[in-house]
């Protein structure tokens, strides 16, 4: 059995629910306290035992690739002025795993961006992270997803209810129930409407595929919004291989929703041991009139 050691993140994506800012910024570049998006994503994958990271990138980008890299003249700054703790923390970032970058020179969809990473991925099982997604768990998703990988052989899919309101916003699922946690896909279906979805169960940004998802998506055509669509790559693959549905345990934010970032920036803070208690002070003192 080969294992998981490979990840694909694709942060390519042009973030316009959050313009203005995304005009001069990548969105996985945005805030949560004093950490980008994006750093809590790939430690997700380094905790889970991901030892190279494949990340396609776009143009406007370049800000991720400069936060993963050296700083020595950062790094010169930090160490003459005595600030050790500082200089640890940005030596740690450049030192997290091998990380490669891959460029989707046009924004063809989620599909052709993991289709970018064959090359370098090879004949190798391998995870996908979408970079909007924060999931916090003792356990990482990721590895859990890796776990379910071992047993079964076979691709594996993240998937949680979803209220009806978002179901136009998901890859939703209809699956056989093997336990509380595991269906076998029987079919996925890119952002129906409500009233024609087959659950309310959809898929989320974590995936582990075996390479045969790389033929199915080069026999995918152009779907929703004339991209190529992951989601209409998975149901091709399962008329050929199983494919599993897991629902992970964990707290999920959606960082590419607005709502979500902010929740995603309370409850981070809230866990923040130097800011809890005067956040919280503020909080209580806050007045809506």
């Amino acid at each position: 059995m080969i294992p998981v050691k490979k990840a694909v993140i694709p942060v390519a994506g042009l973030g316009t629910r959050f313009l203005p800012a995304t005009k001069a910024m990548p969105k996985e570049m945005l805030p949560l306290i004093d950490r980008p998006i994006i750093s809590y994503v790939v430690l997700e994958a380094i905790r889970s035992g991901i030892e190279d990271i494949i990340l396609i990138t776009g143009r406007g980008k370049r800000a991720i690739e400069d936060y993963f890299d050296d700083s020595p003249e950062l790094e010169m700054h930090l160490r003459n002025a005595g600030n050790q703790r500082a200089l640890q923390t940005i030596q740690e970032i450049s030192s997290l795993a091998d990380i490669h970058y891959v460029r989707q020179k046009e924004p063809l969809g989620l599909g052709d961006a993991v289709l970018r990473s064959e090359k370098h991925v090879g004949n190798e099982p391998f995870a996908v992270l979408l970079g909007d997604d924060i999931i916090i768990h003792n356990t990482p998703c990721t590895r859990q997803l890796m776990d379910v990988y071992s047993h079964y052989q076979s691709s594996v899919i993240a998937v949680e209810t979803v209220p009806s309101e978002k179901i136009s916003s998901y890859g939703i699922i209809n699956g056989r129930k093997i336990d509380d946690t595991i269906s076998c896909l029987l079919d996925i279906i890119e952002k129906p409407n409500p009233a024609d979805a087959p659950s309310s169960i959809g898929a989320i940004g974590r995936y582990i595929f075996t390479p045969a998802i790389f033929d199915s998506l080069k026999q995918t055509g152009r779907g929703i919004g004339g991209e190529i669509q992951l989601t209409d790559a998975i149901k091709a693959l399962c008329s050929s291989e199983p494919v599993y549905a897991y629902s992970f345990s964990g707290k999920r934010y959606d960082t590419g929703d607005k709502i979500g970032y902010l929740k995603a920036i309370i409850d981070f803070s809230l866990r923040d041991a130097e800011i809890r208690d005067d956040l919280l002070e503020y909080l209580s003192r806050i007045s809506l009139s």
